[in-house]
């Protein structure tokens, strides 16, 4: 009996045993392991893998470092989210990805840059992590722009990030403000005339009172086949029927039109005083802006990536058929976009195949399982193209790439580009076969966008890929009442090229 309760006792402070060994060994546990959370979440153990002093130098210059308050906020307090399991897959899954980068990547085939841009800044941010700390968006030192972004924020928090708007406060990226001096880098040029034109050939435009030219192809009238055939690789629905049609001659720019032209526009258009009747707006809209002619854009319309031949972007429609009255009354010749039949016509050069290069799409693209193993074809793309496989994620300078049999420079890429239709998808099924200059459809909500930009696959640079204007999802960040009628906001890829039509009246001057 004695025995028998020893045994007892004996398995009792075994258990005791036990149990504070478990507890003991769960308080290590976690002492270790916040330990462990803590150290991996210092921003030297960061940098030991980030193994890129682009993002320390641009952090300590951003204002989550060098600011009035001396509060430093430090890697994990944007890239984790702030607590719970999110945290702690948050964590698990970055440390897993960048321990494999810094095991098996060569850090310098990283482009940082790119990797900086609102894209990539959604996937390694965390709007919770801004909150946290930004817990009163109203402060009292808040000015009223921030004031009213704020509370447009806060009506439409399930769509919008902060980074829509602070994409440069985390890391700091240097910006040029819009220059007041327009400069296309002839010191020793200055026009004083437009250009005059005798005969339909390629001429350069000279515009009076500036230092800025562009070159205009004279493209010949003639037939093609507006659309795709069926068999084409990536084709659309809305590629569809093709018919044949017939054009007039014209004149298209050689390249988009770029900062250095637009700029001129904003420094004339843009004076105080203006009106929209001298821009020959015969309809009243009462959404356009209080101020007449261009505003100034809420964020930065080069992205930082500079300006000079580079294209313009981040205008809205309307403002490209702005600029296009502007340079007509400047010139005295009548400038306009171009529909969407003179743009493929002009895109294809005389070609029937998907691109006016040779090559097939399914080569060229970065989609499907096979190229996703083996890799694709560049070679040839590469040199007429500015597009998502060569562009490091930005617009590019159009003496990069080589014309296509017109003349023209980037018609399939560095931006999209607007025309005069509006869209429709099925507007092909309405053009009547050898019909002369099809306008477009007759109703719609979006215009037209041809031709694909830095960010779009080789499948969407085709000559008959067709697109369209995003309108309300292009303007989504911008927090104006009424929103601006000359800037979008969230979109960075679309631009234009102008056409002048050819007139008799020119040659008989």
């Amino acid at each position: 009996m004695f025995k028998k309760k020893k045994e007892v006792q004996k398995k009792s402070n075994l258990k005791k045993y036990f149990y504070l060994l478990s507890f003991t060994a769960g308080v290590v546990f976690v002492i270790i392991f916040n330990n462990f959370l803590a150290y991996t979440s210092t921003n030297e153990f960061c940098k030991s893998c980030h193994v890129h002093p682009q993002a320390e130098q641009s952090w300590k210059l951003g204002k989550h470092y060098d600011n009035s308050s001396g509060v430093i906020v430090n890697c994990v307090d944007c890239h984790l989210p702030p607590e719970g399991f999110d945290y702690l897959y948050a964590k698990t899954a970055t440390g897993l990805r960048d321990v494999y980068g810094k095991l098996f990547k060569d850090e310098n085939d990283f482009d940082w840059i790119t990797k900086s841009g609102r894209e990539e800044a959604a996937i390694h941010t965390y709007k919770s992590g801004c909150l946290n700390c930004h817990q009163n968006l109203f402060p009292v030192t808040l000015s009223k722009k921030g004031e009213d972004a704020h509370l447009y924020y806060d009506s439409k928090r399930d769509e919008l990030r902060c980074i829509n708007c602070h994409l440069e406060t985390g890391h700091y990226h240097e910006i040029s403000e819009i220059e007041k001096v327009i400069d296309s880098g002839k010191e020793d040029v200055f026009y004083t005339e437009p250009a005059e034109v005798s005969e339909f050939i390629d001429f350069v435009e000279t515009l009076p009172d500036s230092r800025v030219s562009f070159k205009m192809i004279a493209i010949p009238e003639g037939s093609f086949i507006i659309g795709t055939p069926e068999y084409e690789s990536f084709r659309n629905e809305d590629e569809g029927p093709q018919k044949e049609i017939k054009l007039s001659k014209f004149w298209m720019g050689e390249i988009e039109v770029s900062w250095n032209e637009y700029q001129l526009f904003l420094k004339e258009a843009g004076v105080q005083g203006r009106t929209e009747d001298q821009f020959n707006n015969t309809e009243k809209n009462n959404d356009v802006d209080a101020i007449s002619g261009p505003t100034p854009p809420y964020g930065n319309p080069d992205q930082g990536w500079g300006k000079g031949t580079r294209p313009a972007i981040t205008m809205t429609h309307t403002a490209a058929l702005k600029y296009c009255e502007w340079l007509s009354e400047k010139t005295g010749k009548k400038y306009r976009l171009p529909t969407e039949a003179e743009w493929e016509y002009a895109c294809r050069g005389g070609s029937e195949s998907p691109y006016f290069f040779e090559g097939d799409p399914s080569s060229y693209s970065e989609t499907g399982f096979w190229n996703g193993i083996f890799g694709y074809d560049t070679t040839v793309i590469n040199s007429y193209v500015i597009y998502k496989s060569n562009s490091k994620s930005r617009t590019d300078k159009p003496e990069r790439v080589l014309p296509n049999p017109f003349g023209l420079r980037n018609m399939s890429g560095n931006v999209k580009e607007f025309c005069s239709d509006l869209y429709s998808p099925n507007y092909y099924d309405s053009i009547n076969s050898g019909e002369l200059n099809p306008q477009g459809a007759g109703s719609g909500k979006e215009r037209v966008v041809r031709g694909g930009s830095f960010k779009s696959d080789a499948a969407d640079v085709r000559s008959g890929k067709r697109d369209h204007t995003f309108h309300d999802s292009w303007m989504l960040t911008d927090p104006q009442i009424p929103k601006s009628i000359w800037w979008y906001s969230d979109c960075n890829d679309v631009g234009f090229r102008v056409v002048c039509e050819f007139e008799k009246k020119l040659f008989l001057n």
